[in-house]
C-alpha cells in the first residue's frame, strides 16, 4: 500500500520535466543575495501537514526562493507569511510563522499541497508539466481519506482539485465560490496568496480568514 513517506520520496526524486529541473537547480545555485548563505532545497517539494486532515489547501507550485529554498510548501516567502498567519488566527496552525522545515510549525486538521511540485519559471508551469505532475496529486488525495473540504488558492489550484473530485459542470473560479463535489466533499475558492494579490488589497487578511473559517464550518457539517 502507498504511504505519505513513499509518496514524498517519489516526489523529491522526480526529474521528469527538463525545463523545471533546469530552473529549480539554476535558482538553487545562483541564489538570491539575501539567501546567499542558504543551502537551497532545489528539488520537488512534497505536501505538508496533518495526514488525518479534513481540510486540504491546494496552491499552485513552489516559489523559486520560498519552498524551492526551504523544501516545504509556502515556507520562507511572503505568500507563506500571509497564509500561515491566517491559519494560525483560525486555529489551524500552532504558530503564525514559517521560515524553514525545522521551525516547529504544526498544522492542525490541515494539509497543504500543490498540483505542481517544482518551482516554474515566472510561476507559470505548462499544461504538459501539470499533467506530468498530476499522478502525485492523485496519490496524495487517495491518502487523505478524511478530507472533506478543499481550499483552492487560485484558478489553477481550483481546476486541479475540481478535476480530481469530478466536479461537473465546473463553475467559473471566483473568490468565495463554494462547490459541492460528488460524494460530499466541498471546494472553497480563494484568490491566491501571491504578493500581487495581497499587496494590492485584492486579497485581505479578513478575506482569507473568512475562507478558512468557512472551511472549518463545512468540515464540521459534512
Amino acid at each position: 500500500m502507498d504511504s505519505f513517506d513513499e509518496l514524498a520520496a517519489d516526489v523529491i526524486s522526480c526529474r521528469a520535466c527538463p525545463r523545471l529541473v533546469a530552473w529549480r537547480e539554476e535558482v538553487a545555485e545562483v541564489k538570491r543575495a539575501a539567501y546567499r548563505d542558504w543551502t537551497y532545497w532545489g528539488r520537488p517539494v512534497p505536501g505538508f501537514g496533518d495526514p488525518e486532515a479534513r481540510i486540504v489547501v491546494v496552491g499552485l507550485a513552489p516559489a523559486a526562493h520560498g519552498a524551492n529554498r526551504t523544501g516545504r510548501m509556502f515556507t520562507g516567502d511572503r505568500s507563506g507569511d500571509f497564509l500561515y498567519a491566517s491559519l494560525h488566527r483560525v486555529g489551524l496552525a500552532n504558530q503564525p510563522d514559517a521560515t524553514d522545515r525545522d521551525d516547529g510549525l504544526v498544522l492542525r486538521d490541515t494539509y497543504i499541497t500543490a498540483p505542481v511540485r517544482c518551482a516554474p519559471p515566472q510561476n507559470k508551469p505548462t499544461p504538459a508539466e501539470r499533467d506530468t505532475c498530476r499522478p502525485f496529486l492523485v496519490r496524495e488525495l487517495a491518502l487523505l481519506s478524511r478530507a472533506r473540504v478543499f481550499v483552492a488558492l487560485g484558478a489553477i489550484g481550483y481546476g486541479a482539485v475540481a478535476a480530481e473530485l469530478g466536479v461537473k459542470p465546473r463553475p467559473k473560479f471566483a473568490h468565495g465560490l463554494e462547490v459541492a463535489a460528488p460524494g460530499g466533499p466541498m471546494v472553497v475558492c480563494s484568490y491566491h496568496v501571491s504578493q500581487q494579490n495581497t499587496f494590492t488589497g485584492r486579497l485581505t487578511s479578513d478575506m482569507l480568514d473568512e475562507v478558512f473559517g468557512r472551511a472549518l464550518e463545512l468540515a464540521d457539517s459534512t
